[in-house]
């Protein structure tokens, strides 16, 4: 049996916080403006499990309203989430990930970024897709983030 989850989360970009996507630094002038860490890439992976396995989104389960959660990194989260989706029986497949951002140029990073979440996920590189693109100017110029997932899972 196979279930598909989608994701979606995006943040705004504010000087004075750091940027990381997929649990990777990335150098920038701005980060995500959020109760967590901000890492809008590992939000969206998250919703896109929690969708696959039938639950509710990534703010039910970790609420920006908590102090349990202020500032906790997203990898924590999203490791929470693969042992909810293995507790139910299921494996993932793979993922497939496009990040819209218009600065900073991602491509460099997108190597690095496929290596850490494919161990957070413990999937092959092979079955991780990042793509960055831009919005050539039509959304935000530099100051937000955008991402969607898809994931695809099996029972084990």
């Amino acid at each position: 049996m196979y279930r598909v989850g989608q994701g979606f989360d995006i943040h705004k970009l504010v000087e004075g916080k750091r940027l990381i996507l997929g649990g990777v630094e990335i150098p920038n002038d701005k980060g995500s403006l959020a109760h967590s860490d901000g890492d809008v890439l590992l939000h969206s992976i998250t919703d896109a499990l929690l969708g696959a396995i039938g639950e509710r989104d990534i703010g039910y389960h970790f609420p920006d309203t908590s102090p349990k959660t202020k500032d906790i990194g997203s990898s924590i989260i999203l490791l929470k989430i693969v042992d909810m989706v293995k507790s139910k029986g299921y494996s993932i497949v793979n993922l497939d990930s496009t990040i819209i951002a218009n600065k900073p140029k991602l491509q460099p990073y997108v190597p690095k970024i496929r290596e850490n979440i494919s161990k957070l996920l413990e999937i092959s590189q092979d079955n991780v897709s990042i793509k960055a693109k831009t919005t050539e100017g039509f959304f935000f110029r530099d100051d937000g983030l955008m991402v969607f997932s898809v994931v695809l899972l099996t029972k084990f």
